[in-house]
């Protein structure tokens, strides 16, 4: 491995990008620690601890949220934007067709993004900012303060931004993932630090950090063969001849992805499960009963049916985005055109039922994991000595998908340069 990170290190251009990669990088962890003024940052941590949207949050940002700093909201902003601008490409028709229309549609379209961001980061540090003067976390209540948070909050979020597509363009993997991965792998110290408290304060022994570090290390497993796993549709192409040439009669497949959907069906199940809680701290007194069942009722985070309904989100969001990305009457009506079947099947009709019936199962067993992954940080925090760990199955995905997709671009590099030694 050292003798394949070395060959990889003496590729010029190769090394350029991975410098690139540390200078923004450390640009980025630089502006985590710059903090927002009139804060109580006590009073924030303790939300932040006992609250799965402000620790999620406070994951992605990689402990920016917790301090508060200019990047509290880190790329989320960008990634809701993102995905809603990817859907609204599949649904509407003047979007689709101007995604079609090459380099110009795209920046067209990266533009229309950005302005998204802006508008949700706006709109997410406003609610978070009403949501600190409720709970007395702002030193100053008034509505100047509320506009500096906002105005804030949505600069630093518009700088990440840049930094990400800058980190796309001269580094490696793609930027907004690569922030994320940093935030989260920077956290890793603290997360040791706790557990040592742990064990120190006697809230935990030996023993139980020895099972919560296998427990975790088979999750990672468990992840990363759910990433890389996949079902392979076996498609048949049938011979034809045109003029003196003959096309066609070689075989290949369709790869499904067991967890297609990824992360994306665990934030949006995040932002609908949250919904509720937001709007009724924003808009109700703490003792009103609709207040209280949101918010440490049964509908609470740490109420018993708050993890069956985020199960439930975390399922139909995956099967929904994987039916809007992936739709079997295209695939198999490109497959008629082109000449291609599925063995056993005929072509048309059957090839889409069969590949829908396919779907559905992939979508459900990839679900039913991400979800059980997803729910882990709720179970975890049942327990007093892991309960300050934030310990999120969502960050475990995260990271193993970039970690895997880096991967995946160094081999390519090293692979065009015939290095040899990083595909043994």
């Amino acid at each position: 491995m050292v003798k394949t990170l070395r060959n990889a290190l003496n590729i010029p251009d190769l090394r350029k990008r991975l410098l690139a990669l540390i200078l923004l990088l450390m640009v980025y962890r630089a502006g985590v620690f710059i903090p927002v003024p009139g804060i109580d940052i006590n009073q924030l941590k303790s939300m932040v601890d006992q609250g799965l949207l402000f620790g999620f949050l406070d994951i992605i940002s990689g402990g920016a949220f917790k301090e508060f700093s200019i990047f509290a909201l880190g790329i989320v902003p960008y990634i809701n934007s993102s995905i809603i601008f990817s859907l609204l490409v599949i649904a509407i028709p003047q979007l689709e067709e101007l995604s079609k229309q090459g380099e110009e549609g795209r920046k067209k379209i990266a533009e229309y993004t950005r302005y998204g961001t802006v508008i949700f980061a706006l709109i997410q540090s406003f609610s978070i900012a009403l949501y600190l003067r409720n709970n007395g976390a702002l030193l100053d209540s008034s509505w100047g303060q509320i506009l500096l948070i906002m105005i804030t909050l949505t600069a630093g979020t518009t700088f990440i931004m840049w930094l990400g597509e800058k980190i796309t363009e001269y580094g490696i993997g793609n930027g907004s993932s690569m922030i994320i991965f940093a935030g989260i792998l920077a956290r890793i110290p603290s997360m040791g630090y706790a557990l040592w408290i742990a064990v120190k304060g006697g809230t935990a022994n030996y023993i139980e950090i020895i099972l919560f570090l296998v427990f975790a290390l088979l999750v990672i497993a468990g992840v990363v063969a759910m990433d890389l796993g996949e079902r392979r549709i076996p498609v048949q192409y049938a011979q034809r001849k045109v003029g003196m040439r003959t096309y066609g009669g070689q075989s290949t497949h369709i790869p499904i992805n067991v967890n297609s959907a990824g992360v994306i069906a665990i934030i949006f199940a995040i932002s609908v499960v949250q919904f509720p809680q937001i709007i009724t701290q924003l808009a109700l007194q703490p003792t009103h009963p609709i207040y209280v069942l949101f918010n440490s009722g049964a509908l609470s985070s740490r109420g018993w049916v708050y993890p069956i309904v985020y199960i439930f989100l975390i399922i139909f969001f995956t099967w929904f985005y994987t039916s809007v990305t992936f739709k079997p009457d295209e695939v198999a009506q490109n497959l008629q055109k082109s000449g291609g079947f599925i063995p056993g099947l005929r072509p048309g009709k059957p090839t889409e039922e069969y590949l829908t019936r396919i779907i559905n199962r992939m979508t459900l067993i990839g679900g039913l994991f991400a979800s059980v992954v997803a729910v882990l940080p709720v179970v975890l925090s049942r327990f007093p000595a892991f309960g300050n760990l934030q310990f999120g199955g969502t960050a475990l995905l995260i990271v193993v998908g970039v970690a895997l997709e880096i991967n995946k671009q160094l081999k390519a590099q090293l692979s065009m340069r015939h290095y040899e030694g990083f595909l043994k």
